[in-house]
């Protein structure tokens, strides 16, 4: 059974949306998609850069942003089925830990892992060159040899009914890089929990 090595503490939606935008800004898939819904909505990289999570207009904003560009709070897209209510939670996870989460069940992360959706058979078939549907695994190097030269990475977002069986809902490049590197450190995550959270989490 997977527990928690180390609780930091309480976490919120607010925190947690902050978090999600946060690693999308970095992310060469999403953010430029992300830094056009800033500029449309009149608002610079500052609202995801440094969250002010005392400043409801902050947060409200933050949540209409990740409503806009992954339909958040919106039953659709990327949060279809996902809880309203959800439990949050700032803790550290240990390498066996780490390597029990699953990816999304999305057919990228589904080919990658070899149809397991587990961390370490991705990272074994990255390492073997094979491709998922011809994306090139560059990404993933890269980011493992950060991790190699002392790079700390954004929190991961992790979601499942209970602790000990979390699927990852945002940060699966960075997981992957730590699962290259094989888990070298404890890893920092906000974790959700909602016992209806199965019907997202499969």
């Amino acid at each position: 059974m997977l527990t928690v090595v180390q609780v930091l503490g309480m976490s919120n939606e607010d925190e947690m949306v902050a978090c999600f935008l946060s690693g999308e800004l970095s992310s060469r898939r999403f953010g430029q998609n992300l830094r056009s819904h800033l500029a449309a909505a009149g608002q610079t990289e500052q609202l995801l850069t440094h969250p002010d999570l005392s400043d409801a207009g902050a947060n409200f904003a933050r949540r209409a942003l990740l409503a806009a560009t992954r339909g958040y709070g919106e039953n659709r897209e990327l949060f279809e089925n996902f809880p309203s209510q959800v439990t949050w939670t700032r803790a550290l996870l240990s390498a066996d830990e780490a390597a029990s989460v699953r990816y999304l069940d999305y057919s990228y992360w589904v080919e990658l892992s070899g149809g397991s959706r587990r961390p370490i058979d991705a990272a074994a078939r990255i390492m073997a060159g094979l491709q998922a549907f011809g994306v090139p695994n560059e990404p993933f190097i890269d980011a493992a040899h950060a991790l190699i030269k002392g790079e700390r990475f954004p929190p991961l977002i992790l979601v499942g009914e209970r602790q000990d069986n979390l699927v990852c809902l945002e940060g699966h490049l960075r997981l992957t890089a730590h699962a290259l590197v094989d888990f070298r450190i404890d890893i920092e995550c906000l974790i959700g929990t909602a016992p209806t959270m199965g019907r997202w989490a499969q």
